[in-house]
């Protein structure tokens, strides 16, 4: 029987750590900054299928779509799970390892057939076009892909995605590329946006959600899209035949969301927060190393100390890490959240984390 795999990356969802660097997300937005008088008139009632259409428009106008293109999902991986159920069940998906555990149990409880692109620290995890083509088949119904990953942040180039594209038309013109893009607009600083990849064919589906850029995880608002109508018209099926409909009074968050966004002040937190955790890393290049991410709140780092000891000595310091072996990396890799907690926060708990290295290389 299909069922739900327990991870322990549900451990995040727990009572928070005294230092949090196992979180994957910036600065929470406050539901004071949201609210608006004429909130008080909105009535609880359902909402729609697809979604509003102010919120699939302001999201529409961010990807250079429709908003018809556009279903507005409760969360990402509901989307995620989605595809899943209509586009794989029993039947062939390629996908990378490490990935977020939830993405690959979605394929799994559906019974699709798993085949892995094998991406790791030691090449930087960078996905190769001709590592995916050699994992296609004409059986492949899906190929899943996150750019930037979680948990590593590194991105996925639109050169590469094309030639994936390419690929999949060669061998297994009926399967879609899911990419999920859910930290795409969280850049460093004044780096570039990455485009998305949703304009490089009908067959290629954006994922996304307002939970990891925007800080806004609690409003529990996602959305897929794509430019096959008949697959919109099915995720729109498939959503009313799960929740109906998201939350009306979130959705109306939402639109505020976009209304007021700031990704430039979220940018500053990230870039600060980034540099401070390089400079972590090199004043203790003896005991870790890392592969720098390309934006995101996150990255991964890999321990040269006894990991037992690390472990517990960072447990005993407060210190919540997210281990690798959680996404399907090596164990001495982890996945360093630096957005999450305030600069001083951080440092703080980066400090914390330097006395655990230095406990687990002295055997104490």
């Amino acid at each position: 029987m299909p069922k739900f795999p327990r991870h322990q990356i549900m451990s995040l969802t727990a009572d928070q750590a005294r230092h949090e660097l196992g979180e994957s997300y910036g600065p929470d937005l406050r539901l004071a900054e949201l609210l608006t008088p004429e909130l008080g008139d909105l009535e609880l009632g359902y909402g729609t299928a697809a979604g509003d259409v102010q919120l699939r428009t302001a999201i529409a106008e961010r990807h250079g779509v429709r908003a018809d293109d556009v279903v507005v999902t409760v969360g990402g991986m509901h989307g995620i799970f989605l595809l899943a159920y209509l586009l794989a069940e029993r039947g062939e998906v390629v996908t990378t390892a490490p990935e977020f555990p939830m993405t690959r149990s979605a394929f799994e409880t559906v019974g699709a057939s798993v085949r892995v692109i094998p991406v790791g620290f030691d090449d930087g995890y960078q996905v190769r076009a001709e590592a995916v083509r050699a994992q296609l088949t004409p059986e492949t119904k899906l190929v899943s892909l996150a750019t930037p990953q979680n948990p590593s942040g590194v991105a996925v180039p639109l050169s590469v995605l094309r030639e994936i594209v390419a690929a999949m038309d060669e061998i297994c013109p009926d399967a879609y590329l899911l990419v999920d893009e859910t930290y795409r607009v969280a850049t460093y600083g004044d780096d570039e946006v990455a485009g998305t990849a949703v304009g490089l064919g009908p067959r290629v589906v954006s994922v996304a959600s307002l939970s990891k850029c925007h800080g806004a995880a609690g409003l529990r608002i996602g959305w897929v899209i794509s430019t096959d109508p008949e697959l919109v018209e099915r995720l729109v099926t498939a959503k009313f035949s799960t929740v109906v409909s998201a939350s009306p009074v979130c959705e109306v968050l939402a639109v505020r969301v976009f209304e007021q966004e700031n990704l430039a002040e979220r940018s500053s937190w990230l870039e600060e927060n980034l540099l401070m955790t390089q400079d972590w890393v090199d004043a203790n290049s003896r005991f870790v190393e890392w592969v720098r991410p390309s934006a995101g709140a996150l990255c991964v780092v890999r321990v040269k100390v006894d990991l037992a000891r690390f472990k517990r000595a960072a447990a005993e310091a407060g210190v919540r890490l997210a281990d690798g072996d959680w996404f399907g990396d090596e164990p001495r890799v982890f996945r360093l959240g630096f957005g999450y907690l305030p600069a001083p926060e951080l440092k703080a708990a980066l400090q914390a984390l330097t006395g655990a290295l230095e406990h687990a290389a002295l055997g104490i």
